[in-house]
């Protein structure tokens, strides 16, 4: 079980150096690099933030029911086409119990077109369970694709689409799949 343990954590740690230790890809540029954003006026500038609300769905590999959730996240970009941060939660409620997924991820973005945006992230994720009476926080992993749709030149509304992977570190070591789909907000 330790070595299962060791491989997940190792596995973790190459995806976050392959996110943030890499240089550029190909095909990463920011719009500013397309002909069309070539004369971007003063007036044009990125959003502060992207809010993120949709509806979130998960599933323990171990077996049992899909769970289903509201999704709100905020997401910011400290350093132009190398870092994105998100925070967001999820409150999963059923008729036994109600647990909150908070997670907090470091994001590797490319720019695909000047409509379509790819983030990979991975970050911790904090869980509270309340189940029968008795509550349980544990930590865990989560390692995520999020792809960002913008239907106009501005990016001032789109939609999102974020599948994850998830492994906790409390006893037992349950993993989860998920997906979470929703609107995106910009704030300038």
């Amino acid at each position: 079980m330790e070595t299962f343990t060791r491989t997940r954590f190792f596995m973790l740690a190459i995806a976050w150096h392959f996110l943030f230790l890499s240089s550029p890809a190909h095909c990463q540029t920011s719009p500013s690099n397309f002909p069309s954003h070539a004369e971007k006026t003063t007036e044009e500038k990125d959003p502060a933030a992207i809010l993120e609300i949709g509806a979130a769905t998960s599933w323990n590999m171990a077996g049992g029911a899909a769970t289903f959730a509201p999704n709100f996240a905020v997401e910011t970009t400290p350093i132009e086409n190398w870092l994105e941060l998100e925070a967001g939660v999820s409150p999963f409620f059923t008729r036994s119990s109600t647990e909150w997924d908070t997670d907090f991820l470091f994001k590797k973005p490319w720019t695909i077109s000047r409509k379509v945006e790819f983030m990979l992230g991975v970050g911790p994720e904090w869980v509270y369970i309340k189940q029968n009476g008795k509550s349980n926080n544990s930590i865990a992993a989560e390692l995520a694709g999020d792809f960002m749709f913008w239907p106009a030149h501005k990016h001032r509304f789109g939609w999102f689409l974020e599948p994850a992977y998830d492994y906790s570190f409390a006893r037992g070591h349950q993993q989860s799949v998920g997906i979470s789909a929703g609107l995106l907000i910009a704030i300038y």
